[in-house]
């Protein structure tokens, strides 16, 4: 049984930092997209990071946390964190770790018009998810 547990949450101030971490088990952990996700109060949830675990390529941020998050994994712990410095008041909310469904990357290749496109996985492509944890930055 896939399961993906998050912790490292926690209250701080404006500017300070967090780390999250996300333990797996139920499944060989290499090989599948992992993503960090957050979702405010009354907002929609938005993918904050993703990267291939296989290879450690394909890393993506949003550009709402370029530059101030940093997503990485421990490969014998099988475990992906979340490290976030500089945080804003913005930054509040309830944070998710999510597996893909199927192994590959966190990319997909479509092909339209004549061009070939690369995008990333979209949100439904990410049948795990933990429970979430929450991070919330005060002024």
């Amino acid at each position: 049984q896939v399961q993906l547990v998050e912790s490292g949450g926690g209250s701080v101030q404006s500017g300070g930092s967090l780390r999250l971490s996300c333990v797996t088990s139920g499944y060989s952990y290499s090989g599948y997209c992992m993503a960090w996700f957050r979702q405010a109060p009354g907002e929609e949830r938005e993918r904050v990071a993703s990267f291939d675990s296989d290879t450690d390529g394909g890393t993506t941020y949003a550009d709402s946390v370029k530059g101030r998050l940093t997503i990485s994994q421990d490969n014998v712990k099988n475990t992906p964190y979340l490290q976030m410095n500089r945080q804003k008041p913005e930054d509040t909310a309830v944070y998710y770790c999510a597996r893909a469904s199927s192994v590959g990357a966190c990319r997909r290749r479509y092909y339209s018009g004549g061009i070939y496109y690369t995008v990333p996985l979209e949100s439904a492509s990410f049948g795990y998810w933990g429970k979430g944890t929450q991070v919330t930055v005060s002024t």
